[in-house]
């Protein structure tokens, strides 16, 4: 999928942050687009000004986390583009909080967006791209689907099972022209750690407002970098897109200290 240029694109977390980013992104490339977010004013946001005559764009209040909401979304974008050519499972959200003291309904919302979600809009997309023949699917997990992070248990988790799924469904579909990628961004510059359902960060402390400012500092990568990152790999067909120097660090320093790097991770957060 070397050109995107009407091509109809999905994007699932869309408001905001990579998913806006992408929206852009593609729409510049005359990618026609389907969007999607729970964020009804942020939706809108992310798609006003890209409203033109040349793109077909459609626009979806959607929780991820409904399958029945998921797979009729997936209906009303055949019926209003005719075809979907690349499925972007984006979006996600955190909680930051220790496993002893995580509650089940916090990993319960959390895994029904990152987890279920990609899940979703795989199911609900995959039977028309192999009626179709082609396509391209594409799911977010995180640098933290390869390397674990304190107080980030339940993140981890379904970052972890993000990969393992998209993995899983790779090989599936291995010798089928349907291409289907891994991403995995560091730290990205977006409203992600401000959203999140905050309690205890690595110092003990339930200060929301700082650690976002913390992972500000500490995240490098923009959204529109992120967005660039994630286009490229689609059109080389990279089964694995990593984001961000940070995530190619730590995807190297798993792969060559798989049992030790957390140790070392527990000395440098310690530091912080």
């Amino acid at each position: 999928m070397q050109s995107l240029a009407g091509k109809v694109a999905v994007i699932t977390g869309a408001a905001s942050g990579i998913g806006r980013a992408l929206a852009h992104q593609l729409a510049g490339m005359g990618c026609h687009l389907a969007l999607a977010d729970i964020d009804a004013e942020g939706l809108e946001a992310t798609a006003s000004p890209l409203r033109r005559e040349s793109l077909q764009l459609s626009t979806h209040t959607l929780d991820v986390s409904n399958r029945e909401a998921v797979h009729a979304f997936a209906d009303s974008v055949l019926a209003r583009h005719g075809r979907t050519d690349l499925v972007i499972n984006n979006a996600g959200v955190a909680v930051s909080q220790t496993i002893a003291e995580l509650r089940y309904d916090d990993f319960e919302w959390l895994m029904g967006i990152n987890f279920w979600g990609v899940v979703h809009g795989t199911k609900a997309f995959l039977p028309h791209l192999l009626d179709q023949g082609e396509g391209h699917i594409v799911n977010v997990s995180s640098i933290f689907g390869i390397v674990s992070m304190p107080t980030q248990g339940a993140y981890n988790a379904s970052k972890f099972a993000v990969r393992g799924f998209t993995e899983a469904l790779r090989q599936e579909l291995c010798g089928t022209a349907i291409k289907v990628s891994c991403v995995h961004p560091g730290g990205i510059r977006t409203n992600i750690a401000r959203s999140a359902r905050f309690y205890r960060g690595i110092d003990g402390k339930t200060d929301a407002a700082k650690a976002a400012i913390h992972f500000d500092k500490l995240a490098r990568t923009s959204a529109q970098q992120a967005a660039q990152a994630i286009i490229k790999g689609v059109q080389a067909g990279q089964p694995r897109i990593m984001v961000g120097a940070d995530a190619r660090f730590l995807d190297h320093l798993q792969r060559l200290l798989p049992a030790s790097y957390p140790r070392l991770l527990g000395k440098f957060l310690n530091k912080k």
